[in-house]
């Protein structure tokens, strides 16, 4: 080997030395980036004839184990998942309440403590008024909770439309991300800051649908939900939903999830987007909260019709003291009753109306101010066990037990919301930490730095023999 063969190989050594002191200084500075992934420099000899002639950079790999990040990523949609629907059963039973003061159930008690005791004193105003109090409390009450459940599915309407311009902004920035990367490869720059940069694209939108990443040429990707949607493959998928502004009603019909303009069930079969907080979103929307607001409308139901058994002056036809918005009670038009259900404005002075008809019957002209026999009858309607037979409550209530059935029913959904949120963002978290294990780790960073310092150090001291040497000969 001639002295200037010695002197172009210790300097390709200062050059890769360098290069690597640069990149160890770039993954100690992004230790704490999110979506950084650690570089390691791609060397390999050089040579040229058949002989060594130092050594070259190859390029810059991304350390990352893209197997984990995809499991990661479908452990984040299905803990987008989760916490959409415990969000929403917390939301409802806030409202609803358990036992404690201004629940359903303690309004229900306090409307039955209230007519026992109107019952021993009917003459006494103060009662008759603590009467009216109390069934205005339970009917706002019931209000209340099917307001919540009607704000959850507006809420999950607009979540959808927000969550559906995401996926599009994203899968337009992953699609122009890809073919920048692919003009640096071609060109044999490195690429890395620019893959970085695609993965948090990517990361982001697989809380909204579970995603599948697959490699293509040039280092572009394409992305697929679990469900078997093309989102991007070469070209975009245009994923279009229209929010549903008139949504005011629990009756109000609802806009659907479309692909490239062609409808596409969410969730369930063909279930393309099925898994994320999308999905999620259109089951609060069109699944939970109305099994929510129907269990509401049959309470209010039943409890308009008890008291209007109960109340013997009245005609078919009659609104009883609890009506439909005013007036009495259609059984064709049950959806949205507990939103609607008020109490009659012909006992509340407020109104117009009088104290005496609670006592003495809505329809009934007079009658002795020491007669309690309706709010008798109004304690046992509420006391008497009905048969129920819906898909989901079964069996033979009082209304409080009936009241008691739902919201033990809603606060067993609660608990096992609850408890898949909490496992799914465990096993998110774990994989999340088997992910940043590849990821840079400051201590080998600096040792790496330390074995950097000395090569670079030992090919400087091979230049500076190499130009010992030619001044020998320059001497001659």
């Amino acid at each position: 080997m001639s002295i200037t063969t010695a002197l172009s190989s210790a300097l390709s050594g200062l050059t890769v030395t360098s290069r690597g002191v640069e990149n160890t200084a770039n993954n100690i500075a992004n230790a704490l980036t999110e979506g950084f992934a650690r570089r390691e420099l791609e060397v390999s000899a050089r040579a040229y004839g058949g002989e060594g002639q130092g050594v070259r950079v190859v390029g810059v790999d991304r350390i990352i184990d893209m197997t984990l990040v995809g499991d990661r990523r479908l452990a984040d949609a299905t803990t987008g998942d989760r916490n959409t629907r415990s969000a929403f059963y917390a939301t409802v039973a806030k409202v609803v309440g358990d036992t404690a003061e201004g629940s359903l159930l303690s309004r229900i008690t306090d409307l039955s403590a209230a007519l026992a005791s109107a019952a021993s004193r009917p003459e006494s105003t103060v009662r008759l008024q603590d009467v009216l109090d109390k069934a205005q409390a339970l009917a706002s009450g019931l209000n209340a909770a099917s307001d919540a459940v009607l704000t959850a599915r507006r809420d999950a309407d607009a979540s959808i439309a927000d969550q559906v311009d995401q996926l599009n902004a994203g899968l337009e920035r992953v699609r122009d991300l890809n073919l920048r990367i692919t003009r640096l490869r071609v060109t044999g720059r490195d690429s890395s800051a620019l893959e970085d940069e695609r993965q948090r694209v990517v990361d982001s939108m697989a809380t909204i649908v579970p995603l599948r990443e697959i490699e293509r040429e040039n280092g572009q990707i394409a992305l697929f939900t679990t469900g078997g949607a093309a989102l991007l493959d070469g070209r975009v998928a245009d994923i279009g939903f229209t929010p549903t502004p008139g949504l005011v009603s629990a009756s109000s019909s609802l806009g659907g999830l479309t692909m490239n303009g062609r409808p596409i069930g969410v969730p369930g079969d063909p279930g393309l987007m099925d898994g994320g907080s999308l999905s999620a979103a259109f089951a609060v929307r069109d699944t939970l909260a109305p099994n929510e607001q129907q269990r509401l409308d049959m309470l209010a139901q039943d409890l308009i019709e008890r008291f209007t058994a109960a109340d013997s002056s009245l005609s078919a036809g009659d609104a009883g003291l609890f009506t439909d918005d005013g007036l009495a009670f259609d059984a064709a038009n049950t959806r949205g009753l507990a939103g609607r259900i008020s109490v009659n404005g012909s006992v509340d002075p407020e109104q117009g109306g009088a104290l005496r008809y609670l006592r003495d019957g809505l329809q009934s002209p007079g009658g002795s101010t020491g007669d309690g026999t309706l709010f008798n009858a109004m304690s046992a309607a509420l006391d008497r066990r009905v048969v129920y037979s819906p898909a989901d409550i079964e069996g033979s209530f009082s209304f409080a037990g009936l009241a008691t059935e739902i919201v033990s029913s809603l606060s067993s959904s609660l608990l096992s919301a609850d408890r898949e949120a909490s496992f799914a963002s465990a096993r998110r978290d774990e994989l999340q930490v088997l992910v940043l294990g590849d990821g840079v780790d400051t201590d080998k960073e600096l040792e790496q730095l330390l074995l950097l310092e000395r090569a670079y150090a030992a090919n400087a001291k091979v230049v500076t023999a190499c130009d010992a040497l030619l001044q020998y000969l320059l001497e001659m």
